[in-house]
């Protein structure tokens, strides 16, 4: 999960807190963004516990698909993840420290436009950077972004509503 940027501090390995502990997914606020036409339900990262801990010991089920769901605004085929929020643009780093999902990671802009991906396989200590500043992060289940052929240049859809919760 989360390792360094210049704002977001050392990952759960370094910090000397819990690191067994995993960030409760029902009570985490919850938002919807957009990339080249599908939709999102994203879990926000917002505060610096939640940002540590992000994904760690989250099993792959729990980033399937989602079937529709009118009363949540969801289409059929909308996908889950975590966006990462931060108040800044700043280079950013994540690691897999004690994430045991494979990951992919989505490094945005705070205009939308994603400036890197990566794939990250479980349990990997070493970082993946986001080589130039990035606002937020987006992590999703491993190989989802090159099935719906979103890469760097590609543009997120970010409503107001996330936002406002920037730290």
């Amino acid at each position: 999960m989360l390792v360094l940027a210049t704002g977001w501090a050392f990952g759960p390995g370094c910090s000397g807190q819990d690191t067994d502990k995993r960030n409760d997914l029902a009570a985490m606020k919850t938002g919807q963004i957009q990339i080249k036409g599908t939709t999102f339900e994203v879990w926000l990262a917002t505060t610096p516990a939640e940002q540590e801990r992000g994904l760690m010991q989250v099993k792959e089920d729990a980033l399937a698909a989602i079937g529709p769901d009118p009363a949540r605004g969801l289409p059929n085929g909308a996908q889950r993840g975590m966006l990462f929020v931060s108040a800044d643009e700043e280079l950013r780093s994540f690691w897999m420290y004690n994430t045991i999902t494979p990951l992919d990671i989505a490094y945005i802009r705070g205009n939308g436009i994603i400036v890197k991906t990566h794939s990250m396989a479980p349990l990997e200590t070493r970082v993946y950077p986001s080589v130039e500043p990035a606002q937020f992060a987006l992590e999703v289940r491993a190989g989802l972004l090159a099935e719906l052929g979103i890469a760097a240049g590609d543009r997120v859809e970010i409503p107001q509503s996330i936002l406002k919760t920037s730290p």
